[in-house]
């Protein structure tokens, strides 16, 4: 009944599996995946026919973790996966990004992948076995594909790459100090189409050396792709590129004087007028039929783009007139907002991001529910790019792929230099609004998000910058990398190349290529000109930290504390009768760890001031020794019971109140009053011993009595 085709191979220190012919055989291609005990089905469907007037690609990536796969069901009300969660669309997008550039030029029609977790085994991370997945389907269901690629995740441990770290490892890097690098790199056979990592200040050679590793830890994964197509791929679906040079020698001859004019522009908003201008009067000069041709669009973009990439690699010069070196004007400035924790406005050109940071307790952490576990997060960075920052009307929802993308890589950036959360016990979430952009508004966000945090008044390791490079390759083997490029360089351009870092390395980068990939001595020249751009605006940011780093007024004050954890059941009481209890006398929000770390929060320090002491006297041993105040509780024919530590009460004797004979204790004593009691010890039966005679009641300083010193004077 099935035609089952399985390869299989040893990868790193578990089998890789390629299986196809049993499952879902109506979709155009299907793999399933499986690495170690973690499996992926990808599913490919294509258009056998390009829909009418149809001027760009129309590919969808989707990746979906179903929480079987984990052994779990789904959290929340309805108690199934719903809306896709940031996981999931960052890993869409992982996939997404190198296999677009290898569908064969012209080719438009609509294409589905679908990517889900069937398995998982919470050691490796699914989102490379769905990419080794998609990229096998894609390559047996006979699209006009140019691949296989194949992707693997590196780490960085005392100076060694590890191939495919576990996810534990990966959890949270500022959790585990030895790993210092999370990367993940796709490519096909010859070149690097991809590259996304968070890094803990990784010179530019580590870096370059980890993708360099990774590359080469793909082939055999390329090649098992390629010996499962040999045995069960489709025939090739018969597609040639559409020959539209006639329409592009008409566009030309219509348009190139206008549209190099309107390149030439600097300013942005004029020159995308005169662009605009200048397509229109190209297409009042085509006849009606090459106006319906669905390759017009095609054609205007490759005059645009001959115009854009020739005067660069030739003459040096970009349209705004910098060289390819250069970066932007900056203007950086801080505590703009008089109410926030923390807030700037980082403007680079015509990119501007206003980055406010607030500071938060633990009770604002993100739960996050994930396929290998809960758990909870204290950094948290919202990016937003509404129309009106590049000067359009459009409708405004709920963040997309792009946003989570951009947000996700400017977190990437800053993690690495957040202090340790039992340094700096707060929640911090930044908030990205994109008010201008031309350029990368993603490196903006983290040198925005980086001068806000230090306004705030977080103790950051160092400052973080970020630059975007970019890359025009010819045909005939020319390039130049561009320095801080600008929107229309990346879109008519073939690399976009962000990197982050501090003066000490690089905190995250992310590339992606849209061409057949690049040599490593071009990425290297290009992280050499973007450490030089990175310096550069490090400097200019280091105008406006001058003044900074004072604590806001309007921030929580947080104070940690450590308790055993057989004391966490004392503090909290029954029912969280003594934890309520504290937190209504205290006036400060008190947040309970399972490891027995406290956090008191409060703007007033009084606050939690009462809230310390009140913990303190709980789970706080009385020493023996030590003189303490306390009231009287209840007077006996043989002495006073007195409330000194917490909770906890003593018997003063009634030879031990005062150094004379008294009839009853009520001579000098009554209830309520207070008393200061040195801690004799305990007796037999464990109960508490207190004196008041060898105390002061006025200073509360120890006294010596009269019979000792006497007897030391007659030594």
């Amino acid at each position: 009944m099935f035609d089952v085709t399985k390869k299989s191979m040893q990868w790193g220190e578990e089998t890789l599996t390629l299986e196809t012919g049993k499952v879902a055989r109506q979709a155009d291609g299907t793999v399933i995946a499986t690495l170690g005990e973690t499996s992926v089905m990808a599913n490919v469907t294509f258009a056998k026919q390009q829909k009418p007037g149809q001027d760009f690609f129309p590919l969808t990536v989707h990746y979906q973790e179903k929480y079987y796969a984990a052994g779990k069901v789904p959290g929340g009300f309805f108690k199934r996966e719903a809306r896709p969660t940031e996981k999931e669309t960052l890993t869409a997008r992982l996939i997404d990004r190198p296999i677009r550039p290898l569908f064969v030029d012209g080719f438009k029609n609509e294409v589905l992948v679908m990517c889900t977790v069937l398995s998982h085994d919470l050691v490796n991370d699914p989102d490379i076995v769905a990419m080794i997945a998609a990229s096998a389907a894609l390559t047996i269901s006979g699209a006009p594909f140019m691949g296989p690629i194949a992707g693997a995740r590196v780490g960085f441990v005392d100076g060694e790459y590890v191939l495919n770290p576990t996810v534990d490892d990966m959890q949270d890097l500022r959790l585990n100090p030895e790993q210092r690098l999370d990367l993940v790199v796709a490519g096909t056979k010859d070149a690097v189409m991809m590259v996304e990592s968070e890094a803990y200040e990784l010179s530019e050679s580590e870096m370059l050396g980890a993708v360099t590793f990774a590359h080469e830890q793909i082939q055999p994964v390329i090649d098992l792709i390629i010996g499962l197509a040999e045995e069960a791929a489709k025939e090739p679906f018969e597609f040639a590129a559409p020959d539209y040079s006639e329409l592009y020698a008409a566009v030309s001859a219509a348009g190139e004087e206008q549209m190099r004019a309107a390149f030439a522009i600097t300013d942005k908003q004029e020159r995308t007028a005169a662009v605009a201008a200048a397509r229109e009067a190209i297409k009042e000069a085509l006849t009606e039929e090459q106006l319906e041709d669905a390759n017009l669009g095609s054609a205007m973009k490759k005059l645009e783009a001959g115009i854009l990439r020739g005067d660069v690699v030739k003459g040096g010069k970009r349209i705004d007139g910098r060289s390819t070196t250069d970066v932007r004007a900056i203007e950086a400035e801080t505590s703009l907002l008089p109410r926030t924790h923390g807030s700037a406005l980082f403007t680079r050109g015509e990119t501007q991001a206003l980055a406010v940071t607030t500071l938060g307790t633990g009770d604002d952490e993100q739960f996050i529910d994930a396929l290998h576990g809960n758990f909870k997060s204290n950094f948290l960075l919202h990016y937003n790019f509404p129309p009106y920052s590049v000067g359009e009307v459009g409708r405004v929802g709920s963040p997309g792929r792009r946003e989570i993308g951009h947000g996700k890589l400017a977190w990437r950036a800053l993690q690495a230099v957040l202090p340790a959360p039992t340094d700096f016990p707060y929640t911090i979430r930044i908030v990205s609004e994109i008010t201008e952009s031309n350029g990368s508004s993603s490196m903006a966000s983290v040198c925005g998000g980086s001068l806000s945090m230090m306004d705030a008044g977080v103790p950051l390791k160092a400052p973080v910058a970020g630059v975007a490079m970019g890359l025009i390759l010819e045909d005939d083997g020319d390039y130049a990398v561009l320095t801080d490029i600008l929107g229309d360089e990346d879109h008519l351009g073939d690399m976009d190349f962000k990197v982050a870092g501090t003066e000490n390395g690089i905190t995250s980068l992310q590339m992606d290529i849209k061409v057949a990939g690049i040599t490593p001595e071009i990425m290297e020249k290009a992280l050499a000109q973007a450490k030089d751009g990175r310096m550069h605006i490090l400097g200019e940011m280091g105008k406006a930290l001058s003044e900074t780093n004072e604590f806001s007024v309007h921030a929580p004050r947080i104070e940690t504390m450590n308790i055993p954890t057989d004391k966490i059941r004392e503090v909290i009481g029954s029912g969280g009768k003594v934890i309520r209890e504290i937190v209504e006398t205290s006036g400060a929000k008190v947040d309970i760890n399972d490891d027995g770390v406290i956090k008191i929060a409060s703007p007033d320090g009084e606050s939690i001031k009462k809230a310390y002491e009140m913990i303190h006297s709980i789970v706080a041993e009385p020493e023996e020794g030590q003189i303490y105040t306390g009231k009287v509780v209840k007077i006996v024919d043989f002495g006073a019971f007195v409330n000194f530590f917490g909770k906890r009460d003593g018997l003063v004797h009634v030879s031990q109140i005062e150094n004379r004979r008294l009839n009853h204790p009520s001579d000098v004593l009554k209830e309520g009053q207070e008393v200061k009691v040195k801690l004799l010890g305990f007796d037999d039966r464990g109960k508490v011993r207190l004196s008041m005679k060898v105390v002061d009641q006025e200073t509360g300083e120890e006294v010596v009595p009269e019979r000792k010193e006497k007897k030391e004077d007659a030594e």
